[in-house]
Parts: structure tokens; C-alpha cells; sequence
């Protein structure tokens, strides 16, 4: 059975920025998930296509995860990356370790976490160069995902006045969870394998070979270089074993959307055209 461990969350929320149009909607009910272009401080568009959300990538540029917590209550966060655990390097599993969430609170997540003061930079990059591929979990590239756990609270027991002790001794036993309810918490970041945790650094493709890859191979996440970012423990018990909410974001280059569809191309009577047909009246 799990048992309750320690959980990271940030030390520091990150301020609200601009996004650009298209614009990127909220993704998530309990938390809001968007992709940020750490270059320009922008959140990057969203896209829907059959049910699916997306975000559209440049290869070298690095980014974030921004998390909001839209709720009153804590919350936990599993994030996963091309179905790897942001934070321990373990292939992603909902009852893993995550960030936890103050009411109302929002957190940027930057990288890999690599200890409780570094990250490994997140970046997009062709997809041999990634960090699932390299660690030989390429299946689920493109992907970026948010399991969210509600917090178990403890109701106090509301006793009538008049109620026997027998009475209350039985509601109160019948209100005490069993110890493994209790326990159902995420694994520590220590529970990474030595392999995964170990993964070398690279440093983001040149500014001149990023239209080669855009067009050539489809986008993951790189294993940048290590940077501060610092996080603090907490312990978090979750209400329930399954998640109440889990968010998806896809993503990939401009290039690679638009031509799987997920991007409408221009209609011709959207390109200017230099013989368009016969004069109209004037205004």
C-alpha cells in the first residue's frame, strides 16, 4: 500500500500575462492549463480539433506550464510530459508525485525537476532529441497532461447533546477512514530510477535549423540545461484514489498542425488577389 510522502509545491506564483489570437481558452475545470513562450512571455494559442486541444511549438524555444487553481480548496497536480513525470522521471502514473496547488494559486513548472532547487529547462525540440526518446519512451511524445487530485478533508463529527456515549463512540469509528484511505498520497521525487534522473542536458537546436525541423520530425520535449527553481515540501491527502479531473494538451510545430489539420490553411478569398474581377460602386 502507498504511503503518505512528501510532495513539492512552488515557492512563488507567477503573474497573469497576455496571450495573442487566437485566444487560448481556458483548458480544465478545477485547474486551467496553458502552454507559455518563455521568449516572449506569451501564452501560446490553443487549437481545437475533434475534441482535442492544441498548442503550436517552435523547436528551441523554451516553455512553461502554467497551473491555476480554479477552486477554493488545495489541490494536487501530476504533471506529465510526453508521458513522463515532470517532476520524478518515472514513465506518468495519476497516483505519482506533483505539485500542489494553494486556493486560488497559480504556478508556472519550467523543466524537469532535478532537485528542490533546480529544473531542467523545457524546449521544444525535434523528436530523437527528447527527453521520452532518450530515456526510450518515445510512445507519447507531443502530449502534455494534468491529473487533479481534491484534498481529503476531515468533517468534524456533529454530536447531539443529548446522544448516549455508546452513540458517539460508534459514529466516530464509522467516520475514521482506514489507514490506507489515509495514505494515498504521491510518491517523493527520490523515487525516480538513477537512469531517468541521470538523463545528460542539451542545449537548445540553433536558431538556423529550426524551419529543417519543424518540417522534418515531429515536436517533443528537450532535457535542458539546469536552472533555479526553487519548491518546498507539503504533504497532501487525496479525497479519492482516481482523479477528479484529467487535462490534455497536445502539441506540435505550426507546420506539422496545419498539415495533419488541426490548423485551417487560408481560404483563397482570405489572399489578396491582383485581378479580383469587375470594379465595384464605390461607398
Amino acid at each position: 500500500m502507498p504511503t503518505r510522502r512528501a510532495l513539492l509545491t512552488l515557492l512563488a506564483a507567477a503573474a497573469a500575462t497576455a496571450c495573442t489570437a487566437p485566444p487560448a481558452l481556458a483548458v480544465g475545470n478545477l485547474v486551467d492549463v496553458a502552454v507559455v513562450d518563455r521568449s516572449q512571455g506569451d501564452l501560446l494559442s490553443t487549437y481545437r480539433h475533434r475534441g482535442a486541444t492544441y498548442v503550436a511549438g517552435r523547436p528551441g524555444d523554451r516553455y512553461a506550464v502554467r497551473l491555476v487553481n480554479r477552486t477554493g480548496a488545495r489541490v494536487l497536480v501530476v504533471l506529465s510530459i510526453d508521458g513522463v513525470n515532470a517532476v520524478s522521471g518515472e514513465t506518468a502514473a495519476t497516483g505519482q508525485t506533483g505539485y500542489v496547488l494553494a486556493p486560488w494559486a497559480s504556478a508556472e513548472i519550467t523543466g524537469w525537476r532535478k532537485s528542490y532547487s533546480e529544473a531542467a529547462a523545457f524546449y521544444f525540440t525535434a523528436l530523437p532529441d527528447s527527453y521520452a526518446a532518450r530515456t526510450d519512451r518515445p510512445g507519447n511524445v507531443g502530449v502534455i497532461g494534468a491529473a487533479v487530485f481534491r484534498e481529503r478533508v476531515e468533517q468534524p463529527v456533529q454530536r447531539p447533546f443529548d446522544a448516549p456515549p455508546v452513540a458517539s463512540n460508534r459514529m466516530d469509528s464509522a467516520a475514521r477512514p482506514e489507514p490506507e484511505r489515509r495514505a494515498q498520497a504521491a510518491g517523493a521525487v527520490d523515487g525516480a530510477s538513477e537512469r531517468y534522473k541521470s538523463a545528460p542536458s542539451a542545449s537548445p537546436p540553433a536558431i538556423g535549423d529550426r524551419d529543417t525541423l519543424a518540417k522534418a520530425e515531429k515536436l517533443g520535449t528537450g532535457h535542458g540545461e539546469r536552472e533555479y527553481s526553487p519548491t518546498t515540501q507539503t504533504t497532501f491527502e487525496r479525497a479519492s484514489s482516481q482523479p477528479s479531473e484529467i487535462v490534455q494538451v497536445r502539441y506540435d510545430s505550426y507546420a506539422n498542425l496545419v498539415a495533419s489539420g488541426v490548423i485551417g490553411r487560408p481560404r483563397p478569398y482570405d489572399v489578396p488577389q491582383a485581378f479580383p474581377g469587375f470594379a465595384p460602386d464605390p461607398r
